[in-house]
């Protein structure tokens, strides 16, 4: 009895045939018998020869050929790659099967696989897994940084939300020194807060399905901009109660008095500041009560719970994904039959017989030759040609109506999921910033940003066919302010490795000098996670003699890597400090006498959206800088 370790397919034929008579049972057929050599290496590489393997599938052939004894070099000769690509493939050892399975269901890449592979802590590589798989950051740099991190600090969003009590309370380990206060400690143990914090994030996601909804995705960070192109339902807030509304009008009032009790004194008493910080949270917590949303809109909307970067549960309730929309009903418009361009859903649902040859004019009559049948699709092609060319004669002598009809299409495309459409070509592209860069969805700009879109949502109609009447029907100063945001929002600044970008970052360099761009004052600093981790010990040192001097180097000289990046970012943490590529290299004058062709720049301050001196609704209180 001989094994067949190539060539199963074969011999399963062969038998079939026999069974099937055409054979006979005692046919001589050619064999090789092979007394040298594994099996397992005849067998891979007869299919590789056939058709290249999966990355798994090689994996777990060459792990059986180096288990039996063959080097990374045999192997790798064998089969005609190079023993980099062997190592590589010998590597996904380390990775838990668990994670190995998810990956042969395509469930994630072969770059996130391989990120597993710096941590052999299977347990906690699972643990990873479970806390970003419904999340959108899933970069594979994002998997080492939290495979690799050791004692996380105590003012961590991560930390805060859990409690540093919480965390003890389950064995964790707090380091600190006498004088530190509560956000100066260091959490020893990251898998037991990665624990903790997955399984809080998921019992908050369990009482939201609860509620009802489609979807509810849970990470502790979702990158800036994961609800574009999702649509978000309204909700409303539940009316106050007879009760409330007294307790609500009792809280104001008691601010006020205090308010004009103490405008005058320049510091306030600590029991007058603790008193208003009482009334302030209940004011607020009254204010900001939850939506309430309809049971229709429920079940076919979502949720994001995530953490903010203050350590409290974010929840974004309400977003409708495209394929979730209910099906839009076709309007006829009663231009159809008057000799205006009929969308292609009127045309097919017109008998076939009155449809004309659109490369015709003979199209054959139909019964009714009365003054309201349509057109030929030819002649309306035809005359729809001629007054587009004139409308672009005419609209290019109307600048003000041209701004309008740009604006009009710009929100059509950042305000409305679908809709009306625009004869105006122009699309806004707005890029989803998907990198998941530590605090980028934190930020003040974001937070600018977010609250400017959804003022100007609240001032514009919920139906987008009403959206011109509304747009003309605006102040010029407004119109003004959306107009910038739509721009801004299809701003694409970011460099990207794989493509050639180098005129559009020069204008990018260009557009941040022309209003003075300021990207420390927009929110970023120098972490140690975010920035100095990520990059060499000599570029450390070379921003700490920049921004500190050389006695700076040299207390940091000699620290390890991840103790010079905690140091950097202690010593750097009050000191607007940029790297190169972040920084506005040209600055200008933008006054009217240094260059008449801009205005003055308005100075970024994302705490005081009320600085803006343009007159707008009361609803749409933009954060306008």
């Amino acid at each position: 009895m001989y094994e067949v370790p190539a060539g199963g397919r074969r011999f399963r034929a062969l038998e079939l045939l026999v069974k099937q008579k055409r054979l006979a049972p005692d046919a001589p057929i050619p064999c090789v018998i092979r007394t040298d050599g594994l099996a397992e290496e005849d067998s891979l590489a007869e299919n590789i020869q056939r058709a290249p393997l999966h990355p798994l599938d090689q994996f777990r052939a060459f792990q059986t050929l180096r288990e039996k004894g063959k080097s990374e070099e045999e192997i790798a000769a064998a089969f005609f790659v190079t023993p980099a690509v062997v190592k590589q493939r010998l590597k996904l050892a380390a990775v838990a099967p668990a994670l190995l399975d998810t990956y042969a269901d395509d469930a994630m890449t072969l770059d996130q696989l391989m990120a597993f592979t710096v941590n052999g802590d299977h347990d906690r590589q699972c643990q990873v897994w479970e806390a970003l798989k419904n999340g959108n950051n899933r970069e594979p740099y994002h998997i080492r940084r939290l495979l690799t991190e050791g004692a996380i600090r105590a003012g961590d969003k991560r930390a805060r939300f859990i409690g540093t009590d919480a965390y003890e309370a389950a064995g964790g380990t707090v380091l600190r020194d006498l004088f530190s206060d509560a956000d100066d400690g260091w959490l020893q143990d990251a898998g037991l807060l990665g624990r903790l914090v997955a399984e809080k994030l998921e019992t908050c996601a369990a009482e939201i399905r609860a509620e009802g909804w489609k979807w509810v995705e849970a990470a502790v960070d979702f990158p800036y901009g994961h609800t574009f192109g999702l649509r978000r339902i309204e909700g409303e807030r539940a009316p106050l109660t007879g009760d409330e509304q007294q307790t609500y009008d009792a809280l104001k009032a008691e601010f006020e008095a205090l308010q004009e009790q103490y405008e005058a004194a320049e510091e306030l008493p600590e029991e007058a500041d603790k008193r208003f910080g009482e009334l302030e949270a209940a004011i607020e917590a009254i204010e900001e009560r939850p939506f309430r949303f309809s049971p229709e809109e429920i079940t076919r909307a979502g949720v994001f719970v995530g953490v903010d970067q203050s350590g409290a549960l974010r929840i974004e309730r309400g977003f409708v994904k495209p394929e979730d929309e209910a099906p839009a009903e076709t309007a006829v418009s009663p231009q159809d039959t008057d000799g205006a361009v009929a969308d292609d859903a009127d045309v097919d649902a017109r008998d076939a017989s009155n449809v004309a040859d659109p490369e015709s004019d003979d199209a054959e009559e139909s019964e009714d030759d009365g003054a309201g049948r349509a057109l030929p699709d030819r002649l309306r092609v035809e005359l729809t040609e001629w007054r587009t060319l004139a409308l672009r004669d005419a609209l290019a002598r109307r600048p003000d109506v041209a701004f309008i009809a740009a604006l009009h299409t710009l929100c059509l495309d950042l305000f409305y999921a679908h809709g009306a459409g625009s004869c105006v070509d122009i699309a806004a592209r707005q890029c989803v910033l998907r990198s998941g860069a530590a605090g980028l969805s934190d930020s003040a700009a974001a937070a600018s940003i977010d609250a400017r879109h959804q003022a100007f949502a609240d001032c514009l109609p919920g139906d987008p066919e009403s959206l011109w009447e509304a747009l003309v029907a605006m102040e010029e100063a407004q119109r003004a302010l959306l107009f910038a945001h739509c721009v801004a929002l299809t701003v694409d600044a970011v460099f990207r490795p794989y493509d050639r970008r180098s005129a559009v970052l020069a204008h990018a360099d260009i557009l941040a000098s022309a209003i003075n761009l300021d990207v420390a004052e927009a929110g970023w600093k120098p972490t140690a996670e975010g920035y100095f981790l990520r990059v060499s010990k000599a570029q450390i040192l070379d921003a700490m003699r920049e921004a500190k001097g050389e006695d700076a180097v040299e207390r940091l000289a000699s620290l390890k890597k991840p103790d010079m990046a905690r140091a950097a970012e202690d010593l750097l943490g009050d000191i607007a400090w940029l790297p190169a590529c972040l920084r506005t290299s040209r600055p200008v004058d933008t006054s009217d006498e240094a260059n008449p062709r801009l205005g003055d720049s308005p100075p970024m301050d994302h705490d005081t959206p009320e600085a803006t001196s343009v007159d707008v609704p009361a609803s749409a209180a933009i954060a306008a800088e």
